[in-house]
């Protein structure tokens, strides 16, 4: 199946997120959308796998973006608010120039079932609009911190537009800084239809960035971006994924 129900309430407790120092602190408005287009696929014909990354932009993000270019990969970012998106709002526009995907990570990485329905619609709608600014696009995917879900964040990202994006591997790398050791847990679990979780703001990341890449298309898959995995069809808002199967 390409998607389900979210659960009542889902924890995944495989996602963490860092801050680093602004590089920059320009947040002005642009008038025109960033038309940026990613590599065409067609993953009803190829083997295909989503790579995305999450808790960014940050201190890595500009060189993982120099990698991806060089391999002509695109992937999906899920942008934080107040770390992310506020402080590097040209690695944002950049990523959208580059035919990357931009998606909500909520603006500052709270556990959206531990707080408010307020707060959750808070949460969300800030990237929403800051995202809207500088790209000229709403992103249409969000994936809750730590993959904490229930009715309520299911409710209110379905009236955002959100579809939640859950994942089926992840190098821990939140934790685990061995380029090596996150290589190898990626390529472990990887498989056709099945999306990839990392973080762009942890040092052994990016430098494994690479070798994940060229394993996976030595193993026939090919990365992608969560659009272009659901393509043709399109995840539903409110409803949470954890592949396209």
């Amino acid at each position: 199946m390409r998607d389900g129900a979210a659960r009542r309430h889902h924890r995944i407790k495989d996602c963490r997120c860092a801050g680093g120092r602004p590089a920059e602190t320009e947040t002005e408005a642009v008038t025109e959308p960033v038309l940026g287009k990613a590599h065409p696929v067609d993953c009803r014909k190829a083997k295909c796998v989503a790579l995305t990354f999450d808790a960014g932009p940050g201190l890595y993000t500009a060189r993982l973006l120099d990698i991806l270019k060089a391999k002509r990969v695109n992937a999906t970012f899920f942008l934080l608010g107040e770390k992310g998106v506020a402080r590097y709002p040209q690695l944002v526009r950049r990523q959208a120039a580059e035919g990357h995907e931009l998606a909500n990570h909520s603006w500052s990485h709270p556990r959206l079932t531990d707080v408010s329905t307020a707060e959750i619609h808070r949460e969300l709608s800030s990237v929403q609009q800051r995202i809207k600014q500088l790209t000229g696009r709403t992103p249409s995917l969000m994936r809750p911190p730590q993959g904490s879900t229930d009715q309520r964040v299911s409710e209110i990202s379905r009236s955002l537009g959100l579809a939640q994006i859950l994942w089926t591997v992840t190098a821990k790398d939140y934790r685990d800084h061995d380029p090596d050791l996150i290589k190898q847990r990626v390529l472990a679990g990887a498989e056709r239809n099945g999306i990839i979780l990392l973080h762009d703001v942890y040092t052994g990341t990016v430098p494994a960035v690479p070798e994940i890449i060229d394993g996976l298309r030595e193993r026939g898959l090919t990365p992608v971006t969560v659009s272009q995995l659901f393509a043709p069809t399109k995840p539903q808002p409110g409803r949470a994924y954890w592949n396209a199967w």
